[in-house]
């Protein structure tokens, strides 16, 4: 690893803007898995899913509807012929004996053909009441889960909006830090934070390297405490910026 050279007051901020990149991805982490994400993207399907079954109920009422129709329309020609024999029946105007033994014969079969057709009537309206209740019954859940959607919503924005004032605030303060870095400094860690899951920079604490949690061996700890205090650092397991403190035990 190439040694670079930088002021250790430097090195010591370096840690600052490390925390602050790290709570920016944090922050960035959260805002990408609020449970609200989740929880509306269940929402949607649900509703997408009811609002397709609404689509098919309404379209069982209104076929329901037309099948009624007709079945009032196929009722009432038998109904009037009825009413019109048994009344020349019951007036006498059907002089002709072989006549009237045939219309009290067709009397007799209307009276069953009406009876087949209000049966299947009936039959279709009660079809037609459950699928009025299914239709009723998914519209109020529609309405729901629409409103749920709509709470959801505002909640997930309540938490996005509070989660961007802060990811301003940290990015105000990154701006701060990071010209007080010496350039070669800052584009070194900046290229090990790439490949080192955002994280360019750790302390060496208790002869610990804070960014991979290893121990460092007694050799390394020998070079790191012989080394001029503004000599950079690197884990030689993690190969991140070691910034020595207080804490270092060096």
């Amino acid at each position: 690893m190439r040694t670079i050279k930088a002021d250790p007051g430097s090195q010591q901020r370096l840690l600052d803007l490390q925390a602050t990149d790290s709570a920016l991805a944090q922050l960035d982490h959260r805002r990408r898995n609020l449970p609200e994400h989740a929880e509306l993207a269940r929402l949607k399907s649900d509703q997408a899913s009811a609002g397709s079954d609404l689509v098919a109920a309404d379209t069982a009422v209104s076929d329901l509807e037309l099948e009624q129709t007709k079945a009032e329309f196929d009722l009432e020609p038998v109904r009037e012929r009825l009413a019109r024999n048994q009344r020349r029946i019951a007036d006498g105007s059907v002089p002709d004996a072989k006549a009237l033994s045939s219309m009290v014969a067709e009397v007799d079969h209307l009276k069953k053909r009406i009876g087949d057709l209000e049966d299947a009537e009936l039959e279709v309206m009660e079809q037609l009441e459950q699928a009025v209740a299914e239709r009723d019954r998914l519209r109020v859940r529609v309405d729901e889960l629409a409103a749920l959607i709509a709470e959801v919503t505002a909640r997930r924005d309540e938490q996005l909006a509070a989660l961007d004032l802060e990811v301003g605030r940290r990015r105000t303060e990154r701006a701060s830090i990071a010209p007080t870095i010496e350039p070669p400094l800052i584009t070194l860690y900046e290229r090990i934070a790439v490949s080192h899951g955002g994280v360019g920079a750790a302390e060496l604490r208790a002869r610990r390297c804070t960014g991979c949690q290893l121990e460092v061996n007694a050799a390394d700890l020998r070079g790191f405490a012989a080394a001029a205090a503004d000599e950079v650092l690197r884990c030689e397991e993690c190969s991140r910026i070691l910034v020595r403190t207080a804490n270092s035990g060096l």
